[in-house]
């Protein structure tokens, strides 16, 4: 796993020991899935899309999928595992959302 990754990939346990953390982690959820085309995103990779297949289905640019794939990991709704992308815990929501 990449430093950059490993910064990246936090948990829900960092956040909990004060008010402010605990507003830090929701508000940095509420803003990974709040965007429309980011709770795309997430399903897709919930499907097992991969990254080529998502840009095709979505017809963004490369720049732009790696910015919502940030927004996503930086929001606890996904993880790097070897060369994919994997919803979390967080992130299946959107299981719930869009039906």
């Amino acid at each position: 796993m990449s430093k950059n990754t490993e910064k990246n990939r936090e948990s829900w346990s960092q956040y909990s020991g004060t008010l402010e953390k605990s507003k830090e982690y929701h508000n940095r959820y509420h803003i990974a899935v709040s965007s429309p085309v980011r709770r795309k995103i997430l399903k897709l990779i919930a499907e097992g899309r991969s990254e080529e297949e998502i840009l095709e289905i979505l017809k963004l640019s490369k720049k732009q999928l790696d910015y919502h794939l940030e927004i996503l990991e930086w929001g606890f709704c996904i993880h790097r595992e070897g060369n994919r992308w994997v919803v979390t815990k967080e992130g299946e929501i959107i299981h719930y959302l869009e039906k």
